[in-house]
């Protein structure tokens, strides 16, 4: 079983347990109990979100403790909705052309992409009530727009410095790292725009944008998480 997944399936098991309430400093309920991540390619949204786990966990100890849902949420929409593993390669970020989609529609290959988009709105709303989670992309910071107790955070950097991350991490050179991140933004801006009409540059959409160029994953993270601890209720 992949890390993530591992630790998605720790989390749920967790939280079916009896209620644990969690608590801030022993002085109240933290007011921010979920963050979603919307995340330029290259901008570090997944180590970002690990380290921003890490130091929540450590400075506020919760028996479940902070589960950090980026590959894993695809596991997890199937394994809530019931659906056939095979569906995972319909659920992208927008990665499937719309006339490839139609014509999988209308074969009967995969249930409309609409229903598959609803179905995880579904359950990242769910997981946002249970508290405890860094939801990453797929629309998280629009569909969970209306809960107060979730902090929405924007990460993007230059596509110089963007470009250099994406070829240490996968290996491959300034070309190719270049297009993989044209294609990625392309496809997660066309993804918030076509199923929730939204612009994923818009600063309205975010409590806090940072420039990682600028202070880098590990400082990101700490900001991210003095915002959320310091403003609490």
């Amino acid at each position: 079983m992949e890390p993530g997944l591992d630790r998605c399936l720790a989390f749920i098991q967790c939280q079916l347990k009896p209620s644990h309430g969690a608590k801030f400093s022993g002085s109240g309920k933290l007011r921010w109990r979920a963050v979603t991540i919307s995340r330029q390619s290259g901008a570090g949204g997944h180590v970002v979100a690990e380290k921003l786990a890490e130091l929540l966990q450590a400075r506020v100890p919760k028996p479940c403790p902070w589960t950090v849902f980026d590959r894993n949420l695809v596991e997890k929409v199937l394994e809530e909705h019931q659906l056939p593993a095979r569906l995972a390669k319909f659920m992208p970020e927008d990665k499937i052309s719309h006339i490839e989609d139609m014509l999988d529609e209308l074969l009967g290959v995969h249930p409309p992409t609409e229903t598959l988009v609803h179905k995880t709105a579904q359950t990242i709303l769910h997981l946002a009530e249970l508290g405890n989670v860094i939801i990453i992309g797929r629309g998280a910071n629009v569909i969970t727009s209306r809960l107060d107790y979730v902090f929405h955070v924007r990460l993007f950097g230059s596509l110089e410095m963007r470009a250099a991350y994406i070829q240490e991490i996968r290996g491959i050179g300034k070309a190719a790292a270049l297009t993989f991140i044209r294609n990625e933004d392309r496809g997660r801006r066309g993804y918030l725009k076509k199923y929730f009409g939204r612009d994923i540059d818009d600063p309205r959409l975010y409590h806090l944008i940072i420039n990682t160029d600028l202070v880098g994953h590990e400082t990101a993270a700490k900001i991210i998480g003095e915002a959320l601890l310091v403003d609490s209720r």
